[in-house]
């Protein structure tokens, strides 16, 4: 029996180290619908072409809608109902447009704070991501109880990478508007800063082989988000280039908010002398680009992360504006084309 247990052990331990070395994809993508209910059909088929690329799972990195459209309950079982069409595990990072900016008309002028508490009850009641193969995360209210509010912030583990998600998003953290806000964003910040340090020394004391974070915010739009004090992004923004300047192993950040595919190096050593080059940051296209990202992750290259765009034609207003201008050109008529 002791042989049988000692001989199980083993293969397990060849099993592991053989998926350590394996390489996998995710798909990235945010900030969308916005145009509601227009952009659904956009929606349906970007969510089609990822089932078809069969990924590991997906990340979705916040903003589900406008800052213009209600923040209703009943948007939220929309919401859900669209994650519920992934096939594979979907992790869903909490953007502002769900809950900071509710308190503007157009959004309903809900409570931003009880709006942000109807989100955690509707998404996050339980261990198991979105998707319809949930897999099981392990949250920051379980694993440190000091911060058991923040259910939203998790990590998992795929082939010896951490990935983590963050509640970091837009309108500068919420560390603006009344005191009632900012009173927010110092707890949350807190909770988030001690989430950053977790996930390094998680990665160090694991020898991960990198790690991925997953937030909303774009904290790179402007020089002063890393500097001035009025910034909600600063500590987080210090807090990471430290920590991966220390770590030294590929540390990939993944974002939305701008709406724009960006790739690059965003981080400086903390000296502020060379550019952070283990640090690659990726920015997800939105709103009018319906798009998303898919991202290979190879455990034996030194760089182990490449990108490659999932771009559908037809959810191209681009080109959908060229061919309707094509077609009014053509027959001088009005649209008798279909797209």
């Amino acid at each position: 029996m002791k042989l049988h247990n000692l001989l199980f052990a083993f293969l397990v331990a060849i099993l592991s180290q053989a998926c350590l070395g394996q390489t996998f994809k995710f798909i990235a993508l945010g900030d969308m619908p916005y145009s509601i209910p227009a952009d659904y059909g956009r929606y349906e088929r970007l969510i089609g072409a990822i089932n078809q690329s069969k990924p590991s799972f997906t990340i979705f990195v916040g903003d589900t809608k406008s800052g213009s459209t209600p923040c209703s309950d009943e948007y939220n079982q929309i919401v859900k109902y669209y994650f519920k069409q992934f096939n594979m595990p979907l992790i869903y990072s909490i953007g502002d447009n769900e809950w900071t900016d509710c308190h503007r008309p157009l959004a309903g002028s809900y409570d931003p704070l009880e709006r942000l508490e109807k989100l955690r009850g509707t998404f996050f009641a339980d261990n198991k991501s979105q998707g319809k193969q949930p897999i099981s995360l392990h949250r920051q209210a379980d694993v440190m109880p000091e911060f058991s509010q923040y259910v939203e912030n998790a990590y998992w583990i795929k082939n010896g990478f951490l990935f983590v998600n963050l509640h970091i998003p837009g309108s500068n953290n919420n560390f603006e508007r009344n005191d009632e806000a900012i009173n927010e964003y110092r707890h949350r910040n807190e909770a988030n800063l001690a989430w950053i340090d977790y996930a390094f020394k998680f990665a160090t004391q694991h020898h991960s082989s990198g790690v991925i974070f997953s937030y909303q915010a774009d904290m790179f739009y402007s020089p002063g988000q890393a500097t001035e004090a009025t910034s909600g992004y600063r500590d987080t923004l210090h807090s990471l280039t430290s920590h991966a300047e220390t770590f030294q192993k590929p540390v990939l950040l993944v974002h939305g908010d701008s709406h724009r595919l960006i790739i690059d190096q965003p981080l400086k050593t903390t000296d502020k002398k060379l550019v952070l080059e283990n640090v690659i940051r990726l920015q997800v296209m939105g709103e009018d680009e319906v798009q998303a990202v898919e991202i290979g992750v190879d455990p034996m290259s030194e760089q182990p992360f490449t990108f490659k765009p999932l771009i559908l034609k037809s959810n191209s207003l681009y080109r959908k504006n060229n061919l309707i201008f094509h077609c009014l050109a053509v027959t001088n008529t009005s649209l008798d084309c279909n797209f």
